[in-house]
């Protein structure tokens, strides 16, 4: 859908108003309540309209108006709207009228700062996001009619400057949910490795390990995950240095990128299997942060690194009972197969903390079902060995209409995942799941601050939760990670 900006409102377009608490009205719709003798206050009480933030009424045009359509919005408190605010009604309106029959909306914005209609643009942009790459032209023309979105504003140039810091989060989301979104016979360790590359047009240094380089770091426990496919795995490391000091101390993103998850020996049930391409929904988060710090040139050193495997079953797989020595020295008895992320993420978080010294290091991963049993799918679960950066981490999300929750680390179920022939063992059984995964994480973290985010619940929804979330992938977590950043790591 194309949105663009104008003084003017554009004829033969169907026109948005917003309207607040108690009847109060927006300039716009002030404006054309006068002219019109009432016609939108009048027909709203005649519809008994509720003015619910969010809700949307669609009146006929007047014959003496140059619009086609007119959408009523209930923007709640105008005096008090916050930038969440803008971004849910501005949302709701796509949503609510995206498929109405006609093709272009104008929503008039005139009177509302700089800020808030850039807040609106961004919401759009995200509201109307389709996967639709592999649909014929049949399905094509099933698509909504709504195709173009003008925000009529006071100052075009304020409202283009205030949005291209979130334009850029923005991409960071899109390209998150499209990589979740990919089949796995399309994005694989090399592909996806292929395109990460394709942004160091950004300004991102990108590296790629292959087999050969990990095998000389003693990268096993990352590496044995991939042994079942034809896929080589990958280790991709993307560093931003955008602060004045590109020697200063970084932060760190580590992803857990499984492009394809049958379980491997262990083979999970094949209902539901498909959805398993969005087992690398962390490395699709880190990926998407790092593109939003890079496009809108953070003042920061950050690092990304995501390892990419494909877990297959094979005459060369892992098996249950498997041994391997991680990165750190550490060695793993594999009781699971299905239990690979973590493997991934054990090399990947070590490899991170030793070579780069970060400031702090956040992983993301769907990595349990038993984070979707303990907590729906509305939250993620955040466990960390650091209080300042929990709690950073909690401010970010709620800022960004991200929820998360932080979970426990209790040292007495660390026993869970004690070996009786290896340091480790890769699963505790089923009690606190979640909890020995994450326990079984922090085992290769040393002293850095650091923080796991569970994503199972949150990297891919089946219903449209949030107005600016469709169905499908959500490229959760690259806006509460960017926030985080811009709050509290920027010089």
């Amino acid at each position: 859908m194309h949105i663009q900006l104008a003084t003017q409102y554009p004829e033969n377009h169907a026109l948005a108003v917003l309207i607040g608490d108690g009847d109060a009205l927006s300039a716009g719709a002030e404006k054309l309540n006068t002219i019109s003798s009432g016609y939108i206050l009048g027909s709203l009480k005649k519809l008994g309209f509720k003015s619910a933030k969010g809700k949307v009424q669609i009146l006929s045009a007047l014959p003496d108006q140059p619009y086609t359509a007119l959408a009523v919005l209930a923007a709640g408190d105008l005096p008090g709207l916050k930038a969440a605010d803008v971004e849910s009604v501005a949302g709701s309106l796509y949503h609510a009228t995206k498929s109405a029959g006609f093709a272009d909306l104008a929503i008039d914005m005139g009177g509302f700062p700089a800020e808030q209609v850039a807040h609106a643009m961004f919401a759009l942009t995200l509201a109307s996001y389709r996967f639709d790459k592999y649909f014929g032209a049949a399905k094509l023309e099933k698509a909504p009619t709504l195709k173009s979105v003008t925000l009529i504003c006071d100052d075009v140039a304020a409202v283009e400057a205030a949005f291209g810091p979130l334009k850029a989060i923005a991409d960071g989301v899109i390209v998150a949910r499209d990589l979740v979104s990919e089949p796995a016979n399309v994005l694989y360790p090399q592909s996806y490795a292929d395109r990460i590359k394709g942004f160091e047009a950004l300004g991102l240094k990108v590296e790629v390990l292959g087999e050969d380089e990990m095998t000389k770091l003693g990268m096993f426990s990352l590496l044995g995950v991939g042994l079942g496919s034809r896929k080589e795995s990958k280790l991709v490391v993307m560093q931003w240095l955008g602060a004045d000091d590109k020697s200063a101390q970084p932060v760190a993103f580590v992803g857990k990128g499984v492009t394809f998850d049958t379980g491997g020996i262990s083979i999970k049930p094949a209902e539901g299997m498909e959805d398993m391409k969005w087992d690398m929904g962390g490395s699709a988060t880190v990926v998407g942060t790092m593109i939003a710090l890079a496009g809108r040139k953070a003042k920061v050193n950050a690092i990304g690194v995501v390892g990419l495997v494909e877990n297959m079953p094979d005459g060369n797989a892992q098996r249950p009972g498997d041994v391997v020595t991680a990165m750190s020295g550490t060695t793993i008895e594999v009781i699971n197969t299905d239990a690979e992320g973590r493997l991934v993420l054990a090399d990947a978080l070590w490899y991170t903390q030793d070579r780069f010294k970060p400031q702090f290091m956040i992983d993301l991963a769907t990595l349990t079902g038993a984070m979707i049993i303990a907590l729906g799918m509305d939250y993620a679960g955040v466990f960390s060995n650091n209080d300042d950066l929990a709690e950073k981490i909690s401010e970010a999300s709620k800022s960004v209409s991200e929820n998360t929750w932080r979970m426990p680390l209790p040292t007495q179920y660390e026993k869970q995942i004690d070996s009786k022939i290896a340091d480790i063992r890769n699963i505790g059984g089923r009690p606190g799941g979640s909890i020995t995964a994450a326990l079984f994480l922090q085992r290769f973290v040393n002293n850095v601050p650091w923080a796991h985010l569970d994503i199972a619940p949150t990297a891919w929804t089946n219903e449209q939760r949030l107005p600016t979330v469709p169905e499908g992938a959500t490229g959760w977590g690259v806006r509460t990670l960017d926030a985080l950043v811009k709050a509290h790591y920027e010089v």
